[in-house]
């Protein structure tokens, strides 16, 4: 009879609540995962695709592998970027191996 008691009382009830609990830290530690790292690299993405976007003859910009060059024709067909590397030098890029522009002075 003290045992059928003893499984009835309110403490045995808030036991079931604590499962729930348990699992608060690593919701929390996913959660600031998602927010330092997932988010920004979305952002950096995002900024990135803008970027290619608005590519135009006369920028200068930098690949991928670190070859620097200016723009001097545009593929939208076939995504593909003619830099100008040096006098009468002509390379062909796709246009997502354009890691960024290079200001004017550089």
């Amino acid at each position: 009879m003290f045992e059928t008691a003893y499984a009835m009382s309110p403490g045995a009830q808030s036991q079931g609540s604590g499962g729930i609990f348990a699992f608060l830290p690593l919701i929390l530690i996913v959660v600031i995962i998602y927010l330092f790292m997932f988010l920004p690299q979305q952002k950096r993405q995002k900024e990135h695709r803008k970027m290619l976007g608005q590519l135009q003859k006369g920028d200068k910009v930098v690949t991928t592998g670190g070859m620097f060059g200016t723009i001097v024709g545009i593929n939208e067909k076939d995504n593909i970027v003619v830099l100008k590397i040096d006098e009468n030098v002509k390379v062909e890029f796709l246009r997502s191996s354009i890691a960024g522009k290079v200001q004017r002075g550089s």
